[in-house]
């Protein structure tokens, strides 16, 4: 899909590398620029060969051409120059001073490229207080609110992180929407564009689009936070021998829940005989749901759901995942061999564009492998 488009990336760690890395996964031909030691992200996890060659590494830089040049000197920068000038995107995270002082700021290139799509990945929105603060995950989803959602659930007061790489994780897919935003402006009239994706407003924006909840009214009758969310029983439930998660959800699976469970008569003994009353007896059923689920293995009730159209899923380990049989059809997971680390488990794109070819990542480069080739 995005074959002959040329990016430079000079983004580090999660959030930028992300976004580049959908991008490589759609055809872009995208050269990565690291420091001499090379990308912070190549030291997570232990490599099997290589030193600097850790799995998220092999993960998140597939597909992308590495090269090391030392932007400081006068050849580094000469050829970063050169790099840009032949690149449709140029995406960076620099702070917004470091970026004009090296000359790589929309202002200056723009001036030699008006069709050039400048990106720069930043913690905060440059025109706030907190524009050019450095910023990480955890202080994200800290400022964000994510870090307060736990306690609403279960009671512990203590903040907690979600356990991910989450707040990067959704500000490189905003980044990505937004360079293919720009470059269907570039083909449709020739100019380029500056592009700010700051993490905190990309972050707090997804969090928001449930939970800011009764907080879109203002003075409005109910708080901020969705409760269907928040809700500490809605929760995978036990099973006779592990544990499910059921999401009926609708009214009408409500009711066949309550049929195929055999107790199609709780419903009327407890007056829930129409939709408003089941709506409003919501947790009623919601405690007979998880009552009935123990008297079955969790086998036989994806089996019983599974014929009766009402969703449900046994709760995965990460491990689990590896053979789950719809990822294994899907074509998720493609064992390769990488030149120096063996074999290697590789994602697919989880999208099909269907009557295009699919682009196939090489494996992840070793630091500087790509120097001399641009």
């Amino acid at each position: 899909m995005l074959d002959g488009v040329k990016v430079t990336d000079m983004t580090s760690v999660i959030f930028g590398p992300y976004c580049t890395s959908i991008l490589a996964s759609m055809g872009a031909e995208v050269v990565k620029l690291e420091p001499s030691r090379g990308d912070e992200l190549r030291r997570v996890g232990k490599p099997r060969t290589t030193r600097g060659m850790g799995p998220a590494h092999l993960t998140m830089n597939a597909g992308k051409h590495c090269v090391a040049w030392d932007i400081r000197s006068q050849d580094g920068h000469q050829r970063l120059r050169r790099r840009i000038g032949e690149s449709a995107v140029f995406i960076h995270n620099l702070r917004p001073e470091a970026a004009k002082r090296a000359g790589l700021d929309y202002e200056t290139l723009s001036q030699e490229r008006d069709d050039l799509i400048h990106v720069c990945c930043s913690g905060y929105d440059l025109r706030g207080p907190r524009a050019g603060q450095p910023a990480y995950d955890d202080v994200i989803q800290a400022a964000s609110g994510a870090a307060s959602l736990l306690p609403r659930v279960d009671g512990y007061a203590a903040p907690r992180y979600l356990p991910m790489a989450t707040a990067d994780k959704v500000a490189g897919l905003y980044a990505a929407n937004a360079v293919l935003a720009a470059l269907a402006r570039r083909a449709a009239t020739g100019k380029g564009c500056a592009v700010e994706v700051p993490m905190f407003e990309s972050f707090t924006h997804f969090l928001l689009q449930d939970h800011l909840y009764g907080g879109a009214l203002v003075d409005g009758p109910e708080g901020m936070g969705y409760p269907r969310q928040l809700d500490p029983d809605r929760q995978p439930l036990p099973t006779k021998d592990g544990h499910i998660a059921v999401a009926p959800y609708t009214d009408d699976r409500w009711v066949r829940f309550f049929e195929v469970a055999g107790a199609s008569d709780f419903l009327a003994q407890n007056g829930l005989v129409d939709a408003r009353s089941r709506f409003v007896g919501l947790a009623l059923m919601q405690a007979k749901l998880a009552q009935l689920l123990t008297g079955r293995t969790t086998a036989e009730w994806l089996d019983l759901l599974g014929c009766h159209d009402i969703p449900a899923a046994p709760v995965a380990s990460l491990e689990d995942l590896l053979e789950d049989p719809q990822l294994q059809a899907s074509g998720f997971f493609r064992e390769r061999e990488h030149p120096t680390e063996g074999r290697y488990r590789e994602m697919a794109l989880p999208i099909t564009f269907h009557g295009c070819p699919e682009a196939l990542r090489f494996p992840a480069r070793r630091i500087g492998e790509d120097d001399n080739a641009f």
